[in-house]
């Protein structure tokens, strides 16, 4: 299966092309600056890509099984545009291209709620700080996820919670409907992304992505 990343630079992206091909996966790292590309591999191909250039994108796009997008980038109080512009260009590319099957990341904070079983505290003074120090990233990501789902694709959007670097991938949680947990390990993260684009699982639909064990203290969250 030939799978583009767009993202691919990031530290969830590494995780992502890093388990593709040790799933034996033909991928592609669509990214701005291919030189400070991290490493080679036979089953890997590094293009230049911006998604914020149509031109760039639908060249990178092309060719492709399916889609993998893990653009993000840090908490801001200002206007957010990445997500909607970004995976707009690829979701216009895989129209050209005729590609269909796109899975793309997304937060469990743009519902706006706690998780299930959250104690009074979180819910009543830690949530609502968090939402407003990221507020502008997921307005923007809510605005993509009605993009998404109002497109022709075989779509996923695969929601996260606080992420970190996990060293391997757990027995994480994953669900179409809130569920208890503040965290989610980039490995597992990779992994769920890779089985929903190989798989073809939970197309038309969004998916929760909870990991459970070795996760950080709540106060690492603040200090990230």
């Amino acid at each position: 299966m030939k799978i583009a990343v767009f993202g691919a630079n990031g530290p969830t992206g590494i995780n992502v092309i890093r388990q593709a091909i040790g799933r034996g996966q033909q991928v592609t790292a669509a990214v701005r600056r291919p030189d400070d590309f991290p490493f080679t591999d036979p089953s890997l191909r590094v293009v230049r890509a911006d998604a914020r250039d149509t031109t760039s994108v639908t060249r990178a796009v092309t060719g492709h099984d399916a889609l993998i997008s893990v653009l993000g980038g840090t908490y801001t109080l200002k206007p957010v545009s990445i997500f909607t512009e970004g995976v707009g260009n690829i979701m216009g590319a895989m129209t050209v291209a005729g590609v269909k099957r796109l899975v793309c990341v997304s937060s469990v904070c743009v519902a706006g709620t706690a998780a299930p079983g959250e104690t009074f505290v979180f819910r009543t003074l830690l949530l609502p700080i968090l939402l407003t120090l990221g507020r502008t990233a997921y307005a923007d990501m809510r605005r993509m996820e009605a993009d998404v789902k109002n497109s022709d694709l075989d779509w996923t959007i695969v929601r996260a919670s606080g992420l970190f670097d996990g060293t391997a991938i757990t027995d994480y949680t994953m669900a179409p409907s809130s569920i208890p947990g503040r965290y989610t390990s980039r490995a597992d993260l990779a992994d769920a992304l890779l089985r929903e684009a190989i798989e073809n699982t939970n197309v038309g639909g969004c998916v929760d992505v909870i990991t459970t064990t070795g996760t950080p203290r709540l106060t690492d969250s603040f200090r990230r």
